[in-house]
């Protein structure tokens, strides 16, 4: 007798409960108010390569987008003038090492002639000091060769920074000035960067998460950093964003902040099913029977883990869904 009540149980349940249909319960939740604003992919750093001669851009060796070391030469500047001076500075190099030449052959010539007692002591003392003269002469034009080398050296534009090239504001053969940038650099990581209005500011924090797209879905970020600064009533902030496409830099992206939160009944996402341009959810009614609602849904979120979709009209909290049903 008890086996055959437990068997009538399961039969009544198994027609209340169609195969497969799992039951949930629509409820109530706090679910985040999004606001769509754009932000700029930028590059952590951004530093100029500038040059440190005045003369002529002879060459340029990279172009934008190109990728560049630390210290790697990326354009050549040169300047005339300093090709002639060191033509003169050869040339008196070439005339005081003659000159120190003819001294020394007068000076030995003199020691031998002070040894036979010809000439005196203080003619050879006079020809001492002039070799001694055109010794430090020649000296002061190596130093000055030297610092010319060093200038015409520093005619090689430098990378500043590992990095891609973002800009090239010259051509070769424009004319340089000492401290102009031939190119601009951006390394050191790629970063979004958001303008969000300052009636904002307070409901953003460090740490808060980030939609990036169109619509949410494609990407998560971290709101890294915000500036303190308010630039003509806007908030400054930073998102990290591990796997951000960063093909263009200054590129626009649209994001969405967490600048509140409401309530609203939700429902698991698999629980809406769409025909003919509606939205329907299936529920159980009071009598077990389960029956299709049209319902209009909002957005989706993710909430302790479980994608959620938000329904802003045709349901109510506490309600049974059924999952499922065939």
């Amino acid at each position: 007798m008890k086996a055959l009540k437990v068997m009538s149980m399961l039969a009544l349940l198994s027609a209340a409960w169609p195969f497969h249909a799992v039951a949930e319960t629509s409820r109530i939740a706090e679910v985040p108010e999004w606001k769509a604003v754009f932000a700029r992919i930028e590059t952590r750093d951004r530093v100029p390569a500038r040059s440190r001669l005045g003369g002529t851009l002879d060459e340029i060796k990279v172009s934008e987008g190109d990728t560049v070391q630390k210290d790697d030469i990326i354009g050549l500047v040169k300047d005339e003038k300093l090709r002639l001076q060191m033509e003169a500075i050869d040339s008196q190099a070439r005339s005081l090492a003659s000159q120190l030449e003819n001294a020394q052959s007068e000076l030995a010539r003199g020691e031998n002639l002070l040894k036979q007692g010809v000439t005196t002591a203080q003619r050879v003392d006079g020809l001492r000091t002039e070799v001694e003269v055109l010794q430090g002469r020649i000296d002061t034009v190596g130093a000055e060769r030297d610092v010319l080398l060093q200038r015409i050296a520093e005619g090689a534009v430098l990378a500043p920074m590992t990095g891609r090239v973002l800009q090239v504001p010259v051509t070769a053969g424009s004319v340089i000035m000492p401290g102009e940038p031939v190119a601009v650099i951006g390394g050191g990581g790629f970063f979004l960067r958001l303008a969000v209005p300052e009636r904002h500011a307070g409901t953003l924090k460090q740490g808060d998460q980030i939609l990036i797209g169109s619509d949410g879905s494609e990407l998560r970020g971290t709101l890294a950093k915000i500036y303190p600064l308010i630039e003509n009533g806007r908030m400054i902030a930073d998102v990290d964003v591990p796997e951000l496409d960063t093909d263009f830099v200054d590129a626009r992206v649209l994001v969405r902040l967490p600048v509140g939160s409401n309530s609203a009944v939700v429902v698991p996402l698999n629980a809406v099913h769409s025909r003919m341009g509606l939205d329907f959810v299936t529920i159980r009614t009071s009598g077990g029977e389960p029956i299709e609602r049209t319902v209009v849904v909002g957005e989706t979120h993710l909430l302790d883990g479980a994608t959620v979709i938000e329904i802003l009209s045709g349901l109510g909290p506490d309600e049974t869904l059924v999952i499922g049903h065939e």
